[in-house]
């Protein structure tokens, strides 16, 4: 069966899902229903791993690391993860991010800043890029700091056990992707993921998220946000190699993860960050 072929079968599956689903939902019956329609639609007809040749997915466990006390913010992971994945420039879109925390004196908790919210950045230049503004410049600031952020490609992902079509699903090397043949945009993901790394491709009508460059990775590349950043704040590499950059980065540094408490086994490793980041 060829891609064409392929591609149409999956069209029409997701098509009876929807058609069976929303039956269901129409006479009462979701909970009689779907369980079985979901059971099937969630059955292996999505390969566990993409197909790549010459790419063993046993060999690799990939992670991520971000030492704080590095990022500038000035936001050029955001741009080139915009360039390298073809993301819709507006704040609904993105893959990364990057918040700023803002302490100002007689004030115990942060303010914090994101670019993915247009009353925190300033359009600069003719491209539309975005930096943040300067609000805080008559301000009396104690600390401040910035804090990337990205899809975590948790050890134990909700988003993929929410997932009703098995779009949403861990590969074997440890990084969490999304087939969007099978996507339906139900949104589901979008809600069980904590961190927030989820939203919805608008043009496509499908989920999106980071998938650390996966194209680039599974070629012996760097995530375009880690190639391009100036300070060296983002870091990269395979847990199975003792000699890895990650590795190193993890020994040489008291790391942390976000939400620790969820249980979902982050794979995105922080220094520097203080009890407020989540």
């Amino acid at each position: 069966m060829d891609e064409e072929e392929n591609n149409t079968r999956r069209q029409q599956e997701r098509r009876d899902f929807l058609r069976i689903l929303g039956t269901a939902v129409a006479f009462g019956g979701t909970a009689a229903v779907a369980p079985t329609v979901l059971g099937e639609a969630a059955s292996p007809q999505t390969p566990p791993n993409p197909r790549i040749p010459g790419y063993d997915w046993t060999k690799h466990r990939w992670a991520f690391g971000v030492d704080v006390g590095r990022c500038i913010g000035c936001l050029r992971c955001d741009e080139a993860c915009k360039i390298e994945n073809d993301v819709v420039r507006d704040p609904n879109h993105f893959r990364t991010w990057v918040e700023r925390y803002v302490y100002l004196e007689g004030e115990t908790r942060p303010r914090i800043d994101s670019q993915s919210d247009p009353q925190n950045i300033a359009a600069s230049g003719s491209s539309g890029d975005y930096r943040f503004d300067d609000r805080y410049r008559n301000a009396t600031v104690t600390k401040a700091y910035f804090v990337p952020k990205l899809c975590n490609q948790c050890e134990h992902p909700p988003c993929v056990q929410v997932c009703p079509t098995g779009a949403s699903f861990k590969a074997q090397d440890g990084v969490v992707l999304i087939d969007q043949a099978y996507c339906i945009g139900c949104q589901y993901c979008i809600q069980a993921c904590p961190y927030s790394a989820r939203y919805i491709d608008h043009q496509k009508g499908v989920a999106d998220k980071c998938t650390w460059c996966y194209h680039r990775i599974t070629k012996g590349l760097n995530p375009a946000c880690v190639e391009v950043c100036p300070t060296h704040c983002r870091i990269f590499g395979d847990l199975n190699d003792p000699a890895s950059e990650i590795n190193q980065f993890i020994r040489n540094n008291r790391v942390q993860v976000l939400k620790p408490e969820t249980g979902n086994g982050p794979h995105v490793f922080y220094a520097g960050i203080d009890r407020e980041v989540s």
